[in-house]
């Protein structure tokens, strides 16, 4: 264990300890831990995992509130509308169930992988992220907070305390599809949410995001206006105009395309009237 190691029990011992230096923050640990090649984490190490009021799902007037140390398990485990299905099917998919009983959905986003499995369903739900410091509350919708590959909007003072989602975000409901060299315990090679709510027919709201395709998850709102308007045209040609995915070893960025389009089509058709 690092001999700089902090395990606080309140959020305001947590962001006073960021204030005076910076620290790794960890909390299921499980993308920190298999990134750290060395036998030990370097520099000052705050253990996140004993701040109860971090952990859970609770429900107001404005939302829904994810604490920043709600874990995947307990999002599969909550009682949430349809709309969260998307959400819950990608917890489902991340890692094995060791890892699922750990690792959380804010971790899960301060990572940024491109990749990351909770990024395009929490993007259809309409997610802003609660970031914290001594110096207040700050809040940022999901895809401002996610700047780039690895990088986020956070601050060296500041730590993400929840994810926001608003109560018109539970309207609808909602898939989530991921493809990877096989069906678990594999990183995507592109992912798909969509989100639609459907009135007398027609569709009145429509979120889809796609992941593993750009340097970040990312909407496409042209097609998303495409669906509200009944005029949906070709809907490859919208997943393709608004992605612009790299080559790496689990697959080109021709064969990503081409699968997020395909992918995107197919789940449209299941859920469209």
């Amino acid at each position: 264990m690092t001999p700089d190691y902090h395990r606080p029990d309140t959020l305001h011992d947590a962001v006073a300890l960021l204030a005076e230096r910076p620290c790794v923050l960890l909390a299921g640990g499980t993308d920190l831990y298999p990134a750290t090649k060395a036998q030990s984490l370097k520099g000052s190490v705050l253990d996140l995992g004993g701040i109860a009021g971090l952990r859970g799902i609770t429900r107001n007037t404005e939302g829904w509130r994810i604490g920043a140390g709600t874990t995947w398990t307990d999002m599969l485990r909550a009682d949430l509308p349809p709309a969260f299905d998307g959400l819950k099917r990608a917890a489902r998919e991340v890692g094995a169930v060791q890892i699922q009983n750990v690792g959380t959905l804010a971790g899960n986003l301060c990572n940024a992988s491109p990749a990351a499995d909770g990024a395009p369903p929490l993007l259809t739900l309409d997610t802003s992220v609660e970031l914290v410091s001594v110096r207040g509350v700050r809040v940022l919708g999901l895809g401002d907070f996610l700047v780039g590959p690895r990088r986020t909007a956070l601050t060296k003072d500041e730590m993400v305390s929840a994810l926001l989602i608003p109560t018109a975000a539970g309207d609808g409901v909602a898939d989530f599809v991921k493809l990877g060299a096989r069906t678990h315990l594999v990183i995507s090679i592109a992912m798909v949410a969509a989100r639609l709510v459907v009135e007398d027919g027609r569709v009145t709201c429509a979120r889809v995001a796609v992941g593993s395709c750009s340097a970040t998850a990312r909407r496409l709102l042209v097609l998303e206006e495409a669906l509200i308007g009944g005029d949906v045209g070709d809907v490859a040609a919208h997943v393709r105009a608004a992605l612009d995915p790299i080559d790496d070893v689990r697959g080109t960025a021709g064969y990503r395309l081409d699968a997020a389009a395909e992918i995107t089509m197919r789940m449209l058709r299941e859920m469209m009237p």
